[in-house]
């Protein structure tokens, strides 16, 4: 009994977890920021628990994976079935999404995909214990979650919700969509002309506020997201980098040798991603919309997974 009480003592001291000096001049830099009553954000912040296993997950991310690895996680027969019958159930709408936005319809369905599986994984987590946690607890990201916090309290009045009642990833990305609070503000579209952006609970509004993300990140419609090109180890080398951003143009990539560069504009802006399969390392020149998907999720290991997911859902249905 006493090891029993010593340890509901020790995991209620780590979950009831309040803020320190700091954490309280960051809820004042806040209420200044997003004009926000300093009470109202003490009042949430004294609702809000923090939960070690949501630090544990950001520190672990599925993207750490090896690409054979990750690619598996997502392109499974089992979601290609899901995917097909999303875009058939949904196709008038993903008609008239891709339509108005200039988004494909396969892209808007395989990010609903992977992000949700179509609905059955929107995550277990509290949005308000999240965005608390990683906010104020998290120093690595806690001035861009301590800001999503207050977007969520924004959200929470426009929406009407209870402030504890949403649940959604570790990151508080919520709805079919995974749309963390300020996305869920800037670019949620009440495509089903209800009155209210749903992005929870109707699948119209998600499949417009996804294609409008898209939209509004400078998706350029009819052009290639990747070329698979051939080199060697030591010819890819002095050609890769780390950041998100399109260093070179094809032109400089063909001079240097990479034909698959040759067939692009000169000036067309590319990258050189390699990606690592069992025993040898994959190279794709990567081109702006690649970068857009980078938008949603900074992993270029997820948006290979959602192009080529989208790939399969297309080729699949004009197979079919």
């Amino acid at each position: 009994m006493r090891y029993l009480l010593a340890l509901v003592f020790f995991v209620g001291v780590a979950h009831a977890k309040p803020l320190d000096d700091q954490g309280l001049q960051r809820l004042e830099q806040l209420s200044e920021e997003f004009a926000i009553d300093i009470a109202t954000l003490q009042q949430a912040t004294e609702q809000a628990t923090y939960q070690q296993s949501i630090i544990d997950a950001i520190t672990r991310p599925w993207e750490s994976r090896p690409w054979h690895q990750y690619r598996n996680l997502f392109l499974t027969e089992e979601r290609l079935a899901a995917g097909l019958a999303f875009w058939e159930e949904h196709q008038q709408t993903l008609e008239k999404a891709e339509q108005e936005f200039q988004v494909p319809a396969e892209i808007i369905v395989a990010i609903i995909g992977v992000e949700t599986y179509y609905g059955r994984h929107t995550g277990r987590y509290k949005v308000l214990d999240a965005l608390y946690t990683l906010g104020f607890f998290y120093p690595k990201r806690s001035e861009f979650f301590s800001k999503e916090f207050a977007h969520y309290l924004n959200l929470v009045e426009q929406q009407g919700w209870e402030l504890d009642y949403m649940k959604g990833s570790y990151a508080g990305a919520m709805g079919l969509g995974q749309f963390i609070p300020s996305s869920y503000l800037h670019y949620g579209v009440d495509f089903s002309d209800t009155g209210k952006v749903d992005m929870l609970n109707d699948k119209v509004d998600a499949i417009g506020s996804v294609a409008n993300y898209f939209r509004q990140h400078r998706w350029r419609y009819g052009e290639p997201v990747v070329h698979l090109v051939s080199l060697s180890d030591e010819q890819a080398e002095p050609w890769l980098s780390k950041g998100l951003e399109l260093p070179h143009q094809a032109q400089q990539l063909a001079e240097a040798g990479v034909a698959e560069a040759g067939e692009l504009p000169d000036d067309a802006k590319v990258k050189l991603l390699g990606l690592e399969q069992a025993d040898h390392t994959e190279y794709w020149l990567v081109r702006d919309n690649f970068y857009v998907i980078t938008r949603y999720n900074r992993s270029p290991l997820y948006a290979m997974a959602v192009h080529q997911f989208s790939q399969q859902l297309k080729q699949a249905r004009n197979d079919s």
